[in-house]
C-alpha cells in the first residue's frame, strides 16, 4: 500500500510540471500581454505613459523570453511558495487566492457530500424498484438536472427566494453582515444562503451519478452470485449492501477525480451570477486581462486537485474492491 502511494505521488510530480508548462504557454499564446492592454487603455484616455509601461515591463520581466519567465515563476513557487504578482491588482497572488480558496473548498466539500447523499440512495432505489413510479420520477428529475444549465437554475432559485420568501440573494451573507465580525447571527445567516449554491452546483453532478449508480447496480443484482446468496437465506437488505452495491460503487468512487476540480473551477458562470467569493470569477477575470501569474496559479491548483482526486479515488477503489490489486 505504501509503495503504491509513493509511486503515484512520484508520478504526480512530472505530471504537474508538464501541466504548468502547457498552461504557461497557452496563457502566453494570445497576442500581447497585460501591459499592452494597459497601454491601450491609457491611449484611449489620451495620456501618454509609454515610459511607465516600459518600467512596469522591466519590473514584471515581461520583456524576457517565455522560458525565462517560466523559470522565475516556478523558482518562486518551489523555493518560496511565491506564485508571483497579480498585474491588475499589484499584490501577491497568494494574498488574492487563499481567502477565496477557503470558501471554494468549503462549498466544494459540502456540494460533494450533497451529491453523494442524494445520488447514492436514489440510484439504489431506482435500480431495485426499476420501472416503478419512483424510478420514473427519479429518471425525470435526473434528465431535468442534466438538461437545465446550472446558471439558469441559479437565476430561477434566486428569483423564487427573493420574490416569495423575501431573502436577499447574491453572495453568501446578507449585505448587513458582509463587513461584520463573525457571530452566531452571521453563521445562521450564512446557513440561510449557502444551501442555494450547494444545490445549484450539485444538481447536475447528482443527476449524472444517479444514472451511473442505477445502471451499474442493474448489471449486478441479477448476477449468479446474488441469486446464490439469496437462495442461502441472506436478507435482501444485507445481500444488496454487501455484494452488488459494493461492486457498483466502483465507477461512483472513480468520479472523485473529475468532480473535485470541476466543483472548484467548473462553475464560473454560477459563481458570477450568484456573486460568490470563490476562485471562479477570479480565474475568469485573470484570463480576460491576461493576468498570467494569477491565471496560471489557479489553473495549476485545479490541476493539482485533479491528480489528488484521482489518487484518492484509486486508493478507495483498491480498498473497497478486493479484486483490484496495487500492482
Amino acid at each position: 500500500m505504501m509503495g503504491f502511494c509513493l509511486r503515484r505521488i512520484m508520478y504526480m510530480i512530472p505530471t504537474l510540471i508538464l501541466v504548468s508548462i502547457v498552461t504557461f504557454i497557452i496563457i502566453q499564446l494570445p497576442p500581447g500581454d497585460y501591459l499592452d492592454s494597459l497601454a491601450a487603455d491609457m491611449g484611449e484616455s489620451g495620456s501618454d505613459n509609454t515610459a511607465v509601461v516600459e518600467t512596469l515591463r522591466q519590473q514584471y520581466g515581461l520583456g524576457q523570453p517565455i522560458y525565462v519567465q517560466y523559470y522565475k515563476w516556478m523558482k518562486g513557487i518551489l523555493l518560496h511558495g511565491n506564485f508571483g504578482i497579480s498585474f491588475e491588482k499589484n499584490v501577491l497572488v497568494t494574498d488574492l487566492i487563499w481567502d477565496r480558496l477557503g470558501w471554494t473548498f468549503g462549498i466544494s466539500i459540502m456540494t460533494l457530500l450533497f451529491i453523494w447523499v442524494t445520488a447514492l440512495p436514489i440510484g439504489i432505489y431506482s435500480a431495485v424498484k426499476k420501472y416503478s413510479f419512483g424510478d420514473y420520477t427519479a429518471t425525470l428529475f435526473g434528465f431535468i438536472g442534466l438538461a437545465v444549465p446550472n446558471f439558469l437554475l441559479a437565476l430561477v432559485m434566486m428569483y423564487v427566494s427573493f420574490k416569495f420568501f423575501g431573502q436577499s440573494v447574491g453572495g453568501l451573507v446578507s449585505p448587513e453582515y458582509i463587513e461584520a465580525a463573525w457571530s452566531f447571527d452571521k453563521v445562521i445567516d450564512l446557513l440561510k444562503h449557502i444551501w442555494m449554491p450547494i444545490v445549484v452546483v450539485g444538481t447536475s453532478g447528482a443527476a449524472a451519478l444517479i444514472r451511473i449508480m442505477r445502471a451499474n447496480l442493474l448489471d449486478e443484482i441479477y448476477r449468479p452470485y446474488v441469486v446464490t446468496a439469496r437462495a442461502k437465506g441472506m436478507s435482501e437488505f444485507q445481500l444488496l449492501m454487501k455484494y452488488p452495491v459494493r461492486v457498483a460503487l466502483n465507477p461512483f468512487i472513480s468520479t472523485i477525480g473529475w468532480i473535485l476540480p470541476s466543483l472548484v473551477s467548473g462553475e464560473i458562470i454560477v459563481a458570477v451570477v450568484m456573486n460568490l467569493p470563490t476562485t471562479g470569477p477570479l480565474l475568469l477575470r485573470a484570463l480576460l486581462v491576461q493576468d498570467m501569474y494569477l491565471a496560471g496559479s489557479l489553473i495549476l491548483i485545479v490541476s493539482l486537485l485533479t491528480v489528488i482526486g484521482t489518487l484518492i479515488s484509486d486508493l478507495l477503489l483498491a480498498w473497497i474492491d478486493p479484486r483490484i490489486r496495487y500492482q
